[in-house]
């Protein structure tokens, strides 16, 4: 059987990345793939247990996670979810989209966190190894319109702000200079897609670089 094929979809807060992750997999499910839809931190039991510590705004009496702790429980819920649901889905030959993988560790706490690129990528090795996205689209977009958006959101749904919403914008900044720099050092796995506009033109641009792609890897 032929392997599957990995897609991830990434961006700050507020880009619009879940809407479009959404989109796209109504969008190739109609197309007749095999879709297997997930998102990170989760896609597990175990991992949906960690996400919400990790979206939490305060765990307990703590105000503050350490950065290495973050790192940590993001790559503990990452090494479940490729056990569980990921490297399973690639060998039965399904097209994996997921809200999220392990680009978002390097923007956030690598460059976010200001960690650095070199130790997300050390853990990143020995977790994920030879498991990477075949094709990773970044949603990008002004942080501040992008914060904008994930506060009027939160505002709607008359929820608190989590943890990374709550940052300042001069961590978001850093956050997307992080994917833009992803996105320098791979430009033929990382393709950056403007969010800045209508809802449909974004999800246009996503799928024709996705149809693109389907294409090459299908000859």
């Amino acid at each position: 059987m032929r392997r599957g094929l990995f897609i991830t979809l990434e961006g700050i807060d507020g880009s619009g990345k879940t809407t479009q992750f959404r989109r796209l997999v109504t969008y190739l499910r109609r197309r007749g793939y095999p879709v297997r839809a997930t998102r990170e931190p989760g896609g597990t039991r175990v991992g949906e247990e960690i996400r919400q510590i990790l979206l939490a705004e305060h765990v307990g009496h703590c105000d503050r996670l350490a950065p290495l702790t973050e790192l940590t429980l993001m790559y503990a819920a990452r090494a479940q979810h490729l056990e569980e649901v990921v490297r399973p889905a690639l060998v039965r030959g399904q097209l994996v989209i997921s809200d999220r993988f392990n680009d978002a560790s390097v923007a956030y706490q690598g460059y976010g966190r200001q960690l650095g690129a070199p130790v997300v990528r050390a853990m990143d090795r020995t977790i994920c190894g030879r498991t990477q996205s075949d094709l990773t689209l970044v949603l990008d977009l002004p942080p501040r319109l992008a914060l904008e958006r994930a506060r009027g959101r939160e505002a709607r749904r008359r929820s608190k702000r989590g943890r990374f919403e709550a940052q300042s914008l001069r961590f978001h900044e850093r956050v997307r200079a992080g994917y833009l720099a992803i996105a320098r050092r791979e430009p033929g796995r990382v393709k950056v897609v403007q969010a800045d506009l209508p809802v449909a033109e974004v999800q246009k641009q996503i799928r024709r670089l996705v149809d693109s792609f389907l294409m090459k890897r299908n000859r």
